[in-house]
């Protein structure tokens, strides 16, 4: 299958802050099994749009950023649900990119395809990891997606790759009591980093404030308990 098949809702094309440590461009892929409340990426979700995004020529600019840009990042949407990714991915990383992947992990079946072409990844956990709240975080309902979670987390640390977990903190949807549990959750199963992400409020969104974004960054007993729970923690305004 072509990489040309793709479908991409657009591309940031220098990016410091979605691939630690390195200068990159990022790709948004179209389609999203999720309906998270907190999404400030609402029109990548319908896999069906055609953003009229050429894949080509976006080959074309990044063969003009060699020895300029280290990276490029899949993001979306959900990169995961694209049968035809690899080949993209496969297609970047011949002209000496290293690759990057933001993705819920829904669909583990698909990352450990294309694990050995990543150099590292983002690994975004939307609640503590439970079908009832993980339903509430995401906007659908299969509790068969806590399993997929968990077998993509397990595949990350079996595979030694580098990778980081983070939590957007959606006040509307997460307590400092879940951010623990998750927490906990993460630390048990081999996580060695954890991110927290301000939630900043979403168009629709004209009630929550910036104190209770803020709640979580402000507790102190919440960010030493994580601390001592992961090699790396740190929170991302």
């Amino acid at each position: 299958m072509s990489a040309n098949t793709i479908k991409v809702g657009g591309a940031e094309t220098f990016s410091l802050v979605d691939f630690p440590d390195k200068i990159s461009a990022v790709i948004f892929m179209q389609g999203c099994p999720w309906r998270c409340p907190f999404c400030h990426n609402a029109f990548l979700q319908d896999f069906q749009h055609d953003s009229g995004f050429i894949w080509d020529k976006f080959i074309k600019f990044l063969e003009t950023r060699r020895n300029i840009l280290d990276g490029v990042v899949f993001s979306g949407g959900e990169p995961l649900v694209q049968d035809n990714l690899a080949q993209a991915i496969q297609e970047v990383k011949s002209l000496g990119f290293k690759i990057g992947l933001h993705t819920g992990g829904y669909r583990p079946e698909h990352l450990q395809k294309i694990l050995p072409l990543l150099d590292w990844v983002g690994l975004d956990i939307k609640a503590p990891l439970n079908a009832e709240q993980y339903a509430k975080a995401t906007g659908v309902a299969p509790a068969a997606q806590i399993e997929n979670i968990k077998q993509s987390l397990k595949m990350l640390i079996d595979s030694g790759i580098d990778f980081e977990c983070r939590t957007t903190c959606d006040p509307r949807i997460l307590t400092i009591n879940d951010i623990k549990i998750i927490g906990d959750e993460l630390s048990s199963l081999g996580v060695a980093k954890y991110y927290l992400q301000k939630y900043r409020p979403i168009e629709s969104d004209k009630t929550t404030g910036d104190s209770d974004c803020e709640k979580f960054f402000q507790n102190k007993d919440l960010l030493q308990y994580l601390q001592s729970k992961f090699q790396v923690f740190d929170i991302r305004k």
